[in-house]
């Protein structure tokens, strides 16, 4: 009795002596993990590889080292599976809470349909095919469904996260396969939860009292769930909303509230578990119906994101690379490699073909369709925790789960080679001029960017909203963009999002401006009737940053006429021109427009834009066309060298504004639609002198930059004293404080193409 007793002291010690022996290496083994997989992300990210790649990689291969296995004990994996397995609650928990379950109840939308055709295809093919190729160590119904939703469900969360990254997400393909996405992965997970209901993996019944104690348990769990789901639809709405009542934006929340949120969201997470659901699924289920808008909503999701991609992934895919181990796995036979296609066969294929078929009910073309199933193909750390969940249970064996992570791997690692072939047909298809306005091929709508520094500018929008929409056929797009410096104080404000749109300001003086300059535009919009639609976009940037931001933007929106308020020159009241600060729409009598046409891409550009103004009724439209009198004794023309200009570009220049007005001039004038008056003049001096000398009943004067242009005799030398030199010479002089304070300037730069896009970060649309 006392020799075995000191046996066994002797055991715990040597098993206690050697745990302590072996923190050092679990210490080492875990920070390697964490700072392998940041500085091989690092080099990754320069192939626009997600971070999910670099972490499975550093996992699988820590993991299946021989010296660093020894270092982890019994106890220290069974640590190591509780934080995994508490992780993948979190992870389904707000994966749930950015998804509407009610959205099942509406008819399907086109995005629905391309979802489920990818989905219901690869699921058939699996179903048909895994049976019979020994992927399971017992195979059951239960089994099959689970391996077949793994192989045909797709990580809305991954797929959201490299949309974003390669910057499509606004685009058209982007959107569909970011709605599609979600779609197939709520689905695939909540048919996983009901499954689980009648299949629990680790319940294998053999006879009828087995069948009795599973039917048993089935009922109870389903009525645990249904109490749960019935409780967190109901209740939590109102439990919600008193909390964002009580906690509005901009303020920071009490801490009462936070901990009872925190308690509350643990509570209906917990109810069906108790009863033996799966905590996972129980947590899936329950912020599948929490609210998904609000303050303790978007706090949960942002804080726990933040976690889960600093703390646990890295660990979660080491603990995952230690469960498949490499090491162990006979890659010599042919039986692998088959088995391995053909679950890329079923995966990837499958989901193409699946969306083709769909594809095909929207008429769309074969190629996108490929790349909609290739990129709704992708994998993510739910699908990798259940194929090493059931590794560990031994319901797959090891060889399996290694085939599935190298599955999952591959369609995550080829995302973006898919997106660059996207990107390079679009540029093949896009047009080889620039957007100009002079280009517009009429029966398109018309797309504009307004920039708003803030309320003051409501007035001059709706007028060019007013100016623009004068033929309302095929009508106009307006995106109006609140433009907001980044600063110290908006920073604090912000509020992290996942999906394409990443944060919003809850600054309530923010808020509140762009609550009214909505609800204004949009009055005017509902007034209009037709022809006007109207979108809200932000530019939140810095200053310095802001310009780059917009002019992408405005590529991006594929935007013809992006018009912004001259932000230095400012009256009292904040406004340049009391012209443009009243509402057109409602004032009676003419509206009249001046365009000054001296040469240059950039007059013809305002010439092609007053010819859309000029189909407005109650404008009266007058052309200024200022031309060089050639009798006069021109000191400036005999000088003009001075200014080096390039006389066979300026006199190419020259034929191609003679062409354009004679176009207009035919179109407009000569009926008598458009008035027209000329000056002849013999150098800049005359110019400056007539420029001053307009006439006062013209609301809005059009006039083009001219920076970009060749130097003329008409403006030589006015940009010696130049006060804005952005505005171009004519756009300065007219903007000088001594000019009419009632008329408002409009001053036009043409688009200018600069070549092909190069790199993937480019902005454009898809």
């Amino acid at each position: 009795m006392s020799e075995s007793l000191e046996s066994s002291t002797r055991e715990s010690q040597l098993g206690i002596a050697c745990a302590v022996q072996n923190e050092p290496g679990k210490v080492i083994t875990l920070i390697l993990t964490y700072a392998l997989s940041y500085i091989l992300h690092f080099i990754l990210k320069s192939l626009s590889q997600p971070r999910i790649v670099s972490e499975i990689l550093v996992g699988m291969t820590l993991g299946s080292i021989k010296k660093i296995r020894l270092f982890f004990d019994p106890n220290t994996l069974t640590t190591i599976n509780f934080i995994a397995e508490f992780g993948m609650i979190c992870y389904t928990f707000v994966l749930a809470l950015e998804m509407d379950p009610y959205v099942l109840l509406k008819p399907p939308s086109q995005d629905a349909l391309i979802a489920y055709c990818g989905m219901a295809f690869p699921f058939l093919l699996a179903c048909g095919i895994t049976p019979f190729l020994h992927f399971f160590n017992r195979s059951s119904i239960g089994f099959t469904l689970l391996f077949s939703f793994i192989l045909s469900g797709t990580s809305s969360h991954i797929l959201t996260h490299l949309v974003t990254s390669l910057r499509i997400g606004k685009s058209d393909i982007g959107r569909l396969v970011h709605i599609a996405g979600v779609h197939t992965d709520m689905m695939s997970v909540l048919l996983i939860c009901i499954g689980y209901l009648f299949f629990p993996p680790l319940f294998h019944a053999t006879d009828v009292q087995d069948f009795a104690i599973s039917a048993l348990k089935t009922s109870t769990m389903t009525a645990a769930l249904h109490l749960q789901i019935v409780f967190t639809a109901s209740v939590s709405p109102i439990f919600v909303n008193w909390i964002n009542n009580e906690n509005p934006d901009g303020k920071s929340m009490q801490g009462p509230h936070l901990v009872i949120s925190i308690a509350f969201m643990v509570m209906v997470c917990c109810a069906s578990p108790l009863y033996g659901y799966s905590p996972m699924l129980s947590a899936f289920m329950a912020g599948l119906f929490l609210p998904r808008y609000g303050r303790i909503s978007r706090w949960a999701v942002g804080k726990i994101n933040y976690l889960l991609t600093t703390l646990y992934y890295p660990l979660f895919t080491f603990w995952a690379g230690y469960a498949a181990d490499l090491s162990k796995i006979d890659v010599k036979g042919w039986a692998i490699w088959g088995r391995l296609l053909v679950l890329l066969v079923i995966t990837i294929f499958g989901k193409m073909i699946g969306v083709v078929i769909g594809g095909t009910l929207f008429t769309f073309p074969w190629r996108e369709s490929v790349d909609i199933g290739l990129l709704l193909s992708s994998k993510g750390y739910f699908q990798l925790f259940l194929t090493t969940t059931a590794s560990l249970n031994r319901i797959i064996s090891r060889t399996t789960n290694c085939m599935m992570i190298t599955v999952i791997l591959i369609t995550v690692a080829s995302t973006p080679s898919i997106v660059k072939q996207i990107i390079k047909r679009a540029r093949k298809r896009s047009p080889t001029h620039p957007r100009k306005l002079q280009f517009l091929d009429r029966s398109n709508e018309l797309r504009l960017l307004a920039g708003l520094h803030g309320l003051q500018n409501i007035a001059s929008t709706i007028n060019f909203m007013e100016l623009c929409s004068g033929n309302t056929d095929p009508g106009i797009v307006v995106y109006s963009m609140d433009m907001i410096e980044l600063t110290e104080q908006i920073a604090a404000t912000l509020v992290r999002q996942e999906g394409t749109d990443t944060v919003t300001v809850t600054d309530p003086d923010v808020v509140n401006m762009r609550e009214e300059i909505t609800g204004r535009l949009q009055a005017y919009v509902d007034e209009k009737g037709t022809g006007i639609t109207l979108r809200r976009m932000l530019a939140l940037s810095t200053f310095n940053n802001m310009a780059q931001d917009i002019c992408g933007l405005a590529e991006e929106l594929k935007v013809q006429l992006l018009v912004l308020p001259f932000h230095k020159i400012r009256r009292e009241d904040g406004t340049r021109g009391s012209a443009m600060s009243m509402d057109m729409s409602k004032s009676a009598g003419s509206f009249h427009v001046a365009v000054i046409f001296i040469g240059g891409r950039d007059d013809r550009e305002s010439l092609a834009y007053a010819s859309l103004v000029a189909k407005h009724q109650r404008v009266k439209l007058t052309v200024i066309r200022f031309l060089l009198d050639d009798n006069a004794d021109n000191e400036a023309s005999r000088s003009i060298n001075n200014y080096r200009v390039n006389v066979a570009a300026q006199e190419a220049d020259m034929k191609l504004d003679d062409e354009c007005f004679a176009d207009f001039y035919e179109r407009y004038i000569a009926i008598g639609h458009v008035a027209y008056r000329e000056k002849h003049l013999a150098n800049s001096a005359e110019t400056y002198t007539t420029l001053r000398t307009l006439d006062e009943d013209y609301k809005l004067i059009i006039v083009g930059q001219g920076m970009g242009s060749v130097n003329t005799v008409l403006t030589a030398g006015l940009s010696d004293w130049q006060q804005y030199p952005e505005l171009g010479p004519i756009g300065d002089v007219l903007s000088g404080s001594d000019f009419s304070p009632t008329s408002s300037i409009l001053i036009i730069q043409q688009h200018y193409f600069r070549g092909d896009l190069d790199g993937m970060d480019d902005e454009f649309s898809a």
